[in-house]
């Protein structure tokens, strides 16, 4: 009898141990996984620095211009976010026409990435931008043709980042003006800029426009 007792009261403690082990097991995978989550703010001027080995394999040693090499800048967190889209980058600017930000998303079509901006229509064909290139590199780009202007700036990578701020896609936003970015992973904010692309996505379809 008192073996049997004995039996029960370890059985027992081993349940409560192991139900403790996938308490404590859970929690820690929650702690991991909220540390995971990329929630960052990028000030702007941004230092000036090579950003040439985000957009190749060779060592930071092989490019020989003179700016500094091996900074982290906020511009380079930028372009480092948007070069990390696998399947989708969903872009709402008013102005473009930084150099660098058309190289970033003229490489991830090469890689097949499915890319979709929206600008605004007066902004498209001004002096310097770089829709014209995009559009001719085979990016499907929409203009908002509505009354007022798109003024818009943030992006969405794979669905699951956000990158939203003051910042337009400009040289002289990036190295002159005072300027804000927020990147975040947190789903409560990034679904509703996922919705509202979509809608604008589908309002400036110029197929719709034709029939009406």
């Amino acid at each position: 009898m008192m073996s049997k007792m004995w039996t029960l009261k370890v059985v027992g403690l081993g349940a409560v141990a192991v139900s403790l082990s996938v308490e404590l097991l859970v929690r820690l995978f929650s702690h991991l996984r909220a540390k995971r989550t990329i929630n960052k703010v990028l000030f702007f001027p941004s230092e000036v620095a090579c950003v040439e080995h985000l957009f190749s394999t060779l060592s930071t040693h092989s490019c020989l211009c003179p700016l500094p090499h091996g900074v982290e800048t906020s511009f380079s967190r930028l372009l480092h976010h948007l070069l990390s889209a696998s399947s989708s980058l969903n872009l709402c600017v008013f102005s473009f026409s930084e150099m660098n930000l058309s190289r970033a998303l003229l490489l991830l079509h090469s890689r097949g990435i499915t890319i979709r901006v929206l600008t605004d229509k007066d902004y498209s064909d001004i002096n310097g931008s770089q829709i014209g290139a995009l559009r001719k590199a085979g990016i499907c780009v929409r203009c908002d043709r509505t009354s007022v202007h798109m003024h818009h700036k943030f992006a969405v990578v794979d669905e699951r980042l956000l990158i939203t701020g003051s910042l337009n896609w400009t040289q002289t936003a990036v190295q002159r003006n005072k300027e804000n970015i927020l990147i975040t992973e947190e789903p409560d904010l990034v679904q509703p800029f996922v919705k509202e692309f979509q809608r604008l996505w589908l309002n400036n379809d110029p197929a719709q426009k034709q029939k009406q």
